[in-house]
């Protein structure tokens, strides 16, 4: 019987471990095509002529159409299920990869780069969600950074692989079609995520809350250990849907007994975007050669940032179901006020040293990683009801998204205005807010299911479960 268990519990492990890393994949798509603009920005900016306001916009139209993708994504995945809108989502991307690699003028790289948008919006709204409907709670905080750790290796990987062509052949080569490169490889994933996804079963939750009772509990056997533990599992999900109902709209979610929590969600994803991590991760190049650096130096240094992003990530995901979201939260922003600062310190010297400022950074984006960088979606995809949570989700992704768009479209207007230090000096400002709000709202969630979670933050009395330590 002990070795029947055993193997049982190896299978809902291995099962709930290929669910997350096949949904990861649409991480890694996130991180390379929201990636590829930043060894490319330069060559974009000379073979199309564009200002820093032009080129700001070919950058951040890329959020536009995420802003398009996080306010579908959630009343779609809600209507025909996760699964389904990943696989469009998967060719939403293929598309736009192709896109950005053949787009003629700006204007169709603006229109392409929308489209890539769109899939990274519903991505990272999906996603996040999707694992976690289906993760154990003590430890889903580090399944759904999975998504974010694939996230970062996309970065990785278009970084290295931008810096790679950029060394390959000399500028004029790069401006004419080098950057197309760059763009196109980002299709390969895309096709792949697509036929992964149907190895993965759609979410328990999503199944019974459409009268798929039978569906859900298959889904739930495959990723518990035993069957007793589904059919609890199972009965929890059913209470919360016959109290909740099967269905939500904005309206709903704008109710007064959701708005802590909403503000809670869309703030966090907000300050994710708002601290400055955009300004590194889109122009990360221009940021270095304004240092002095040499291009292919500037270049080089961005691979540098994505190994830093990926280590980083894989702390926080160590850390997250030992100590914490909440203290990851006052950590990083603790630490990304003070390196901000010693930034914009850097940059007020005429001739800022360029190793000095590339340790600084180094530091503020594994900080960011560790932090804000993961955790911010962990929190988005626990702190609201079953019944809510997709339309929810695309409200606080959409802060995420928003503030994604202010950094990047306006950092290259902040330099030319007010000049690299005060901008950064700007960032820390925004960090030191963004510690004093986890302070004094942001609750912990670690260890608990997500009817725990429910049950806490909205007084519900869940059958059959033990009294939970008070969420902090």
């Amino acid at each position: 019987m002990e070795n029947t268990a055993l193997g049982r519990s190896a299978g809902s492990t291995a099962s709930v471990l290929l669910i997350t890393c096949v949904t990861a994949v649409g991480g890694f798509l996130f991180g390379f095509d929201n990636g590829a603009i930043s060894g490319s920005a330069g060559f974009i900016q000379e073979r199309f002529g564009l200002g820093p306001g032009g080129l700001g916009w070919v950058t951040s139209s890329i959020i536009v159409g995420c802003i398009i993708g996080v306010v579908i994504a959630g009343r779609l995945s809600d209507a025909i299920g996760r699964k389904r809108v990943m696989l469009a989502t998967a060719v939403v991307f293929v598309v736009g990869a192709l896109g950005e690699a053949f787009a003629p003028s700006s204007e169709l790289l603006v229109l392409a780069r929308i489209i890539v948008g769109i899939g990274i919006g519903t991505e990272t709204t999906i996603a996040p969600l999707y694992i976690a409907e289906v993760a154990p709670a003590r430890i889903r905080g580090r399944l759904v950074s999975f998504n974010q750790l694939f996230n970062t290796i996309g970065n990785l990987v278009v970084f290295t692989v931008s810096a790679f062509v950029a060394r390959s052949n000399g500028d004029a080569w790069n401006v004419d079609r080098g950057w197309r490169y760059t763009f196109g490889i980002g299709v390969a994933p895309a096709v792949l995520f697509f036929l992964l996804l149907f190895l993965v079963p759609e979410s328990p939750r999503w199944l019974v809350r459409h009268g798929r009772r039978q569906d859900g509990l298959a889904v739930l056997r495959r990723i518990n250990p035993t069957a007793s533990q589904a059919q609890a599992q199972l009965a929890v999900i059913e209470e919360s849907v016959a109290r909740e109902g099967t269905g939500a709209t904005v309206r709903d979610v704008l109710a007064p007994r959701f708005r802590k929590t909403l503000l809670i969600g869309f703030a966090v994803a907000l300050f994710q975007q708002i601290t400055g991590i955009n300004a590194i991760f889109y122009y990360a190049p221009e940021v270095f050669t304004s240092a002095g650096l040499e291009t292919n130096d500037a270049m080089s240094s961005t691979v540098l940032i994505g190994i830093t992003l990926v280590a980083a990530t894989l702390v926080s995901m160590w850390l997250i179901d030992k100590v914490g979201r909440r203290t990851l939260l006052l950590t990083g922003a603790s630490a990304m006020t003070v390196l901000l600062a010693c930034i914009g310190v850097v940059f007020r010297e005429a001739h800022p040293s360029a190793p000095l400022l590339l340790a600084l950074i180094l530091g503020y984006v594994a900080f960011f990683a560790v932090s804000f960088g993961t955790v911010a979606y962990v929190i988005i995809s626990e702190i609201f009801p079953t019944h809510v949570r997709g339309v929810a989700a695309s409200i606080a992704t959409f802060a995420l998204w928003g503030g994604n768009y202010l950094v990047s479209q306006f950092f290259p207007v902040l330099v030319d205005g007010i000049g690299s230090s005060s901008t950064f000096f700007l960032f820390s400002a925004v960090s030191l807010l963004a510690l004093v709000f986890t302070v004094r709202f942001v609750p912990e969630t670690k260890n608990r299911s997500l009817e725990e979670v429910e049950r806490e933050l909205y007084g519900y009395r869940m059958p059959q479960e033990k009294e939970p330590a008070r969420l902090s």
